[in-house]
């Protein structure tokens, strides 16, 4: 194996492993951290405390250079090789609820803030009645139980978005939606069944497993999305195209949308190819 990609499984194993730990943190760390993160929002104890977790561990692989998060302003200089970009725990604000969340990881061949084409790898961890990972290189995807030991059990080797789509899950406020949005959504939900439960990783895998499409749509009052292009659109984008679906941001691929700043907001779109082809054809 070469360099490179021990360097990537060495980092899914790190992810893996601290799964577990980081699941079992949640229940005293459900309130605020009284501050706001990098891009505007209110952080929860659980989000500052599993970006510090991860990131010791992240910085002691081989062949990891930096490690960046959405809960950091800046970017940790961890030696020489790949760049990191994670929200170590999307769907925080699930906790007082109970709902899903996750972690999302993508790794850059190019210093932050870098090109969705510069990804050589990408992997999600869901956090739900079963502690899953969906794990991208190249074309192709793998799906693994985290076991309570953090390794790594193969569901399946080959993941792939079904033909048939099933599922939706659209993000934002109705009232904020924009006129063209609101025209594309009143078609999906004439056609498929409503899956929507407040975390991106959650509703994604929703998509990965039955087909459909996931948007946190562009909106009249943030023309430029909510959702981070390095932490959560990249890697997302590059999971679901490797599993034959396609992403964008209402125009092009995500992986093709230029990167100015390392907490870019953008549009996002995952999903069957033919329903990102009918948004972007509107």
């Amino acid at each position: 194996m070469a360099g490179e990609d021990r360097a990537v499984e060495d980092l899914f194993d790190v992810v893996a492993e601290t799964a577990p730990a980081i699941r079992d943190g949640l229940p005293g760390r459900r309130t605020r951290a009284g501050e706001e993160n990098p891009s505007g929002e209110a952080a929860m104890e659980a989000d500052v405390w599993a970006d510090s977790f991860l990131s010791e561990r992240v910085a002691l692989v081989d062949g990891i250079g930096a490690y960046a998060s959405e809960e950091r302003e800046g970017i940790q200089d961890t030696g020489e090789g790949y760049s990191v970009a994670c929200d170590p725990l999307d769907g925080s604000s699930n906790l007082r609820s109970n709902n899903a969340m996750g972690t999302i990881v993508g790794v850059y061949d190019a210093p932050l803030p870098a090109s969705g084409r510069d990804l050589v790898a990408a992997a999600y961890v869901l956090y739900g009645p079963i502690t899953t990972m969906m794990a991208a290189t190249g074309d192709s995807v793998t799906e693994y139980v985290i076991e309570s030991d953090g390794s790594r059990r193969v569901v399946d080797h080959d993941v792939r978005l079904p033909d048939e789509p099933t599922v939706y899950g659209f993000g934002g406020r109705v009232p904020d939606w924009t006129d063209d949005f609101a025209a594309f959504a009143r078609e999906v939900e004439s056609e498929l069944k409503l899956r929507y439960g407040g975390a991106m990783i959650g509703d994604v895998n929703q998509v990965m497993t039955y087909g459909g499409v996931f948007a946190y749509p562009e909106l009249q009052s943030s023309p430029e999305g909510k959702l981070r292009l390095q932490f959560e659109g990249n890697p997302i984008a590059y999971v679901v195209e490797s599993a034959g679906g396609r992403s964008s941001d209402g125009r092009r691929s995500l992986l093709s949308v230029e990167a100015t700043e390392l907490h870019q907001r953008t549009p996002v779109y995952v999903g069957n190819a033919g329903l990102i082809e009918r948004r972007e054809g509107r």
